[in-house]
C-alpha cells in the first residue's frame, strides 16, 4: 500500500463555480487492488451543516460532545445537522462521561465496534484510545478530526495531560489534527493553541481547562471546515515525545531515587487515578494525601541535610502529618491506607508509635517505607500457569 498526496481541494471553475465534487486530502489514500484506485462518484457538502459521528468516552471528550450538541441545537447558526456518538463498553451500568451524556441528551449511542450505518460528513475524536482502520476513515469525506490535549508532537498517544503534568511542563495546549490511518496522532495539525500550565495543578484540573479550550477549538475549525483543512501544516520532525498509558508500577514510590518535587508531581498526576503505593513491614500502604511540607517544619525539626536514609518516617504532632524522607528532602503524608483508611496520627498511634515501644532491638534507620516492587507480566504469566497445573 503507498499513499498519494494530492491538493485539497479542485480548482474552481469561472465564476467561483466548484465543479459539484470536492477531494478532500484524506481521499488521497489509495489502496493498490486489483479495483485500482477508489474512484466513487461522491458529492459532498462544501458548507455547514455538517453530519458528525462523534468518538469519546471521559470527562474530556465530554466537553467537546456537548460543545457540538449545543451547536446542534443553536438554530440559528446552523453548524451540525446530525450529530450521533460512539463509545466504548464500560464495566460501569451508567457507562463512561460520553456515554452518560449521550443518554440524557438523547442521542444516538453505539458501543465500539459497532459505528453505526449512517452517512455522515466528518468523524471527531476526542479521548477515544482505539485505533481508527484505513476503511472508517475513508468513509467521511472530510476525514476525522482529533481534539489531543498537548502540542504536538509533544506528548503523543493516550495520556498526554498525565505527562505534562509528570514532566513539569510549563506550556501545554491542545491541537486539532486530521487521523491518518495505522498510528497514533501523527496527522496534520489544522489548529493549535498554548497556554501556560498554571503552577502546582492536578491532571484533573488541567483536563478541565484544556477540555473547554478542545471544545472552543472544535467549533472553530468546523465552522471553517474546507478551509481548515486545506490549510492544516504537518507536525514538526522534531520535539517528538510519547505519552503511554500509566501502569500500576508507576504508582510505586522510589524513595533512594525521586526527588520530593518527583513525587509531588507524581501525585498531582496519577492520585486522583490511582494512589501512590510503598511497602510498610512487608505491607502495601498506599498514601492518600500527599502534601507539600513548609520549611518552618524541617527548620522546627532540624531535618535539613542528607544524612537520614531515603524513606523514614516521622510524626509531627503540630500538623498532624507524616513526614517522609525523599532522596534530596522530605514529603507530607496526611492520610494513608493499610487494612483501612488511616490519618496520619492514626498510623502513627496504630503502627509507628507501638513498633517503637515494641521492639528495641531494631535500628531506627529500619523504621521506614521502603520501595514496592510489583511482579513483572512474565512472572504473573508464570504464576497464572503454575496454578493453572495444580488445579488440573
Amino acid at each position: 500500500m503507498r499513499v498519494l498526496v494530492r491538493r485539497c481541494w479542485r480548482p474552481r471553475l469561472a465564476g467561483g463555480a466548484v465543479g459539484g465534487r470536492l477531494s478532500p486530502q484524506w481521499r488521497a489514500l489509495k489502496a493498490e487492488s486489483p479495483g485500482g484506485e477508489d474512484s466513487r462518484d461522491v458529492r459532498v457538502r462544501e458548507k455547514p451543516p455538517w453530519r458528525v459521528l462523534f468518538f469519546g468516552t471521559d470527562q474530556f471528550a465530554r466537553e467537546a460532545l456537548r460543545a457540538l450538541h449545543a451547536a446542534r441545537e443553536n438554530k440559528e447558526e446552523e453548524l451540525i445537522e446530525k450529530l450521533e456518538v460512539v463509545t466504548v463498553p464500560s464495566p460501569s451500568p451508567a457507562g463512561l462521561p460520553v456515554k452518560q451524556y449521550a443518554v440524557q441528551s438523547q442521542l444516538p449511542v453505539y458501543e465500539w465496534p459497532d459505528v453505526g450505518s449512517g452517512e455522515y460528513d466528518v468523524g471527531v475524536v476526542a479521548s477515544f484510545g482505539r485505533l481508527l482502520s484505513e476503511t472508517l476513515i475513508l468513509k467521511f469525506p472530510y476525514g476525522i478530526l482529533n481534539v489531543h490535549p498537548s502540542c504536538l508532537p509533544r506528548w503523543r498517544g493516550p495520556a498526554p495531560i498525565i505527562h505534562t503534568v509528570l514532566h513539569g511542563d510549563t506550556v501545554t495546549g491542545v491541537t486539532i489534527m486530521q487521523i491518518r490511518p495505522k498510528r497514533f496522532d501523527v496527522g496534520p495539525i489544522l489548529k493549535q493553541e498554548t497556554i501556560p500550565v498554571p503552577p502546582k495543578s492536578t491532571t484533573k484540573e488541567l483536563e478541565a481547562v484544556l477540555s473547554r479550550l478542545g471544545a472552543s477549538m472544535l467549533i472553530s475549525v468546523l465552522k471553517n471546515l474546507p478551509e481548515s483543512l486545506n490549510n492544516g501544516r504537518q507536525q514538526p520532525a522534531v520535539g517528538v515525545t510519547y505519552a503511554p498509558k500509566i501502569s500500576a508500577s508507576t504508582s510505586c514510590i522510589k524513595w533512594e531515587e525521586q526527588t520530593s518535587e518527583e513525587i509531588l508531581r507524581l501525585y498531582r498526576a496519577i492520585g486522583s487515578i490511582m494512589p501512590l503505593q510503598t511497602l510498610w513491614m512487608e505491607n502495601t500502604v498506599k498514601l492518600l494525601d500527599v502534601v507539600e511540607v513548609d520549611s518552618s517544619v524541617l527548620a522546627d525539626l532540624k531535618l535539613r541535610g542528607p544524612t537520614v536514609t531515603p524513606g523514614s518516617i516521622i510524626y509531627y504532632r503540630q500538623s498532624q502529618i507524616l513526614l517522609v524522607r525523599c532522596k534530596d528532602d522530605w514529603i507530607g503524608v496526611q492520610s494513608v491506607m493499610l487494612k483501612k483508611t488511616l490519618t496520619a496520627t492514626d498510623f502513627y498511634n496504630g503502627y509507628l508509635h507501638p513498633w517503637y515501644q515494641n521492639d528495641f532491638q531494631v535500628q531506627p534507620s529500619q523504621c521506614k517505607f521502603q520501595t514496592l516492587r510489583l511482579p513483572t507480566k512474565k512472572k504473573l504469566g508464570e504464576k497464572m500457569v503454575a496454578v493453572q497445573q495444580c488445579i488440573k
